[in-house]
């Protein structure tokens, strides 16, 4: 699949979108009109530089509001096209983007639209340029792509084609397999973007809340899948219009759009062989047009080739959860009170081992110094962590090096958006770890220790690297997106964005959090900016585990007596069972399917801890509650700070 990317995708100047995309790996760009208008760069400059760079400038656009016009404005139109043809002979491009009219049409007549695009036409071959013609999802007169093909056709012009934009079609909910019906040599641009599913004018929609594919809810496989069945053959380009993008790294965006072209494509082609059967008389002829052999593993060719990549099965369950920090005594005896087992220290490396069952935290002291707690690293059981490594690079995950000496595991790590270290761990069936034996002198285990696993981990995502991070952990872990909930805070609305796997043994949180913390007397760049994660732990009996805990002598997050009156005039709890709810400090929550009971731990630097017990089939993770553990943490935060401010003073 030849791939491609707009360069309003992206941040910076023209030079260095172009830049980007080369490294990326991106095949072509569309050149938009304003990148040109605003750089320095001569036409020719650009054309010199994208062949330096090994692009391709597959499409120049947008040329708006040209038909449905009267004949005065239409002259005025037809001038420009000649001027934007010229331009486009000295970038050395061929194909233009022509949009349905949205400001200027005036006469809602498809006979006159058609003659009007002929005119266009005519001056395009005149040029040797092609015409993309693309139905915007609020022009005017023309929003249907389909209603765009029938204008096409009826012009019946060698350079007049149609423009199939993913967003426009699936925005408006229209039907794709009418796709295939369409003469592949009819389709001259194909341009993919996905979007949330969110309740707002069109427009808006479009303008600011595209993502790339797979960070939202579109079925953008299978739009592929029919474009692919009509036997189109040419550039498949993301065209996303977003505010965060346009404000990220340039470079890093660049290589998240590729990571999403590429997971599209494998998506694509599960979705033919799933869809095999249904092929329609139209795909049919778009695949003999090309070829209609069968491959090596047995799947329909289509002239676009979808390469797809290693298989990976989701991951069986979290291995372990590391933690980085140089001053390691607070968590040391944060986990010592929940339960934990020192297990001994690493016989190479400054790194700590504590476990409760098949739950295992790694404290790692290879820390720059006063660096507080925060989570690193987390380890997840596949089947093959070297094939799992394999896809998650050739989706352009970065690879973590780690030094290991003989008889060391030799973990395959690769690096989130957010930096955390992922790595790929080779799984046992009895949830043992064998690189475990790496750890001595640690404490005797009591016989019968409470059993515990990791439930989940909360992660805080930086807000530019959200949307990536939804993409990384989806394609390169096999994670399912589930629907993203909004919970209040006292410093702002939280994003909470749940991935799971489809037997629930791995649950990971992501949080667009707002800024938690702020040192007092410090503004802009300089503050301290602090957001909070934590790692869950699920125990068969929560009210024993807590018990015990509070017998070491841990401190609870502390819950208001408002929150258990309020608890009670929801559930009406038998009261002996509200009573120790309130006693221990543990929060409740109860839906159709179970009960959720739970406890917080105080923060530790960034890092809290949470205990946890599911009843039933309760799948959520007491989400009412949410808002109670964000206040108190919030007053807490402030009261911390304005006692470090007095004592500094």
């Amino acid at each position: 699949m030849r791939t491609g990317i707009a360069t309003v995708c992206l941040s910076g100047t023209l030079k260095e979108k172009m830049q980007a995309c080369a490294i990326a790996g991106f095949d072509g760009i569309e050149i938009f009109e304003q990148d040109l208008v605003t750089s320095p760069l001569s036409p020719e400059d650009v054309r010199k530089m994208a062949a330096d760079l090994g692009l391709g400038l597959d499409l120049y656009q947008p040329f708006r509001d040209f038909d449905s016009v009267s004949e005065e404005i239409l002259q005025e139109n037809l001038r420009r096209a000649d001027a934007k043809f010229r331009l486009m002979s000295r970038l050395g491009m061929d194909t233009i983007l022509v949009c349905t009219n949205v400001g200027t049409a005036t006469i809602d007549d498809d006979d006159l639209r058609a003659e009007q695009l002929g005119r266009l036409a005519e001056l395009a071959g005149d040029h040797g340029v092609k015409v993309a013609y693309e139905a915007l999802a609020w022009g005017k007169y023309v929003n249907d792509y389909e209603h765009a093909h029938r204008l096409v056709e009826a012009v019946d012009h060698p350079n007049l084609g149609t423009c199939l934009d993913s967003f426009h079609i699936l925005s408006r909910d229209w039907d794709t397999a009418p796709i295939e019906a369409i003469k592949p040599e009819k389709i001259f641009f194909v341009q993919v973007a996905d979007a949330p599913k969110l309740s707002m004018d069109v427009l808006s929609w479009s303008r600011h809340y595209r993502v790339f594919p797979g960070e939202g809810q579109f079925e953008l496989a299978k739009f592929m899948g029919h474009v692919a069945r009509a036997g189109y053959s040419g550039p498949v380009s993301l065209e996303i219009f977003n505010d965060v993008f346009r404000q990220s790294d340039v470079a890093r965006t660049a290589v998240d759009a590729m990571r999403s072209l590429i997971w599209l494509e494998e998506q694509s082609a599960k979705w033919l062989d799933a869809n095999a059967a249904s092929l329609t008389a139209g795909g049919a002829a778009g695949a003999a047009s090309g070829d209609s052999l069968a491959n090596a593993a047995g799947r329909r060719r289509y002239p676009m080739e979808l390469a797809t990549l290693p298989k990976v099965a989701e991951p069986a369950g979290f291995n372990f959860a590391e933690v980085k920090t140089d001053e390691p005594a607070q968590l040391e005896t944060l986990l010592g009170q929940l339960g934990f087992e020192f297990d001994g220290r690493h016989r190479t490396k400054d790194v700590q081992l504590w476990s409760m069952g098949q739950a295992r935290v790694i404290i790692n002291e290879q820390a720059p110094s006063h660096s507080e707690p925060a989570i690193a690293a987390l380890g997840f059981d596949v089947d093959s962590p070297v094939i799992a490594s394999a896809r998650a690079q050739q989706l352009k995950a970065p690879v973590v090096p780690r030094k290991v000496q003989a008889d060391e595991e030799v973990f395959q790590g690769i690096a989130a958006p957010d930096s955390t270290e992922i790595f790929l761990c080779q799984g046992s069936p009895d949830g043992t770890a064998a690189w475990t034996h790496e750890f001595g002198e640690g404490l005797e285990h009591p016989s019968a220790g409470t059993q515990a696993v990791i439930d989940h981990v909360n992660l805080a995502q930086p807000w530019q690297h959200f949307d990536e991070a939804v993409l990384f952990y989806t394609s390169a872990l096999a994670l399912e997106p589930q629907p993203f909930a909004e919970v209040p805070s006292p410093s702002g609305l939280v994003r909470s964005q749940v991935m799971v796997t489809s037997d629930r043994a791995v649950r990971l949180v992501l949080n667009l959090a707002p800024v938690l913390q702020q040192e007092p007397g410090q503004q802009g760049n300089g503050a301290r900016k602090s957001y909070q994660e934590h790692i869950a732990f699920a125990v068969d009996d929560l009210v024993a585990a807590a018990r015990a805990a509070q017998g070491r002598g841990l401190e609870f997050l502390q819950i208001p007596a408002n929150y258990y009156e309020d608890l009670d005039a929801r559930f009406a709890l038998e009261p002996a069972f509200l009573a120790t709810l309130k006693e221990l400090n543990l929060l409740y929550d109860r839906d159709a399917n179970g009960e959720f009971l739970h406890f917080y731990t105080a923060t530790v630097g960034s890092v809290f801890f949470e205990m946890v017990e599911r009843r039933g089939n309760y799948d959520g993770y007491g989400a009412p509650n949410a808002p109670v553990r964000h206040a108190v943490q919030y007053d807490a935060v402030q009261y911390d700070s304005l006692h470090a401010h007095h004592v500094h003073r």
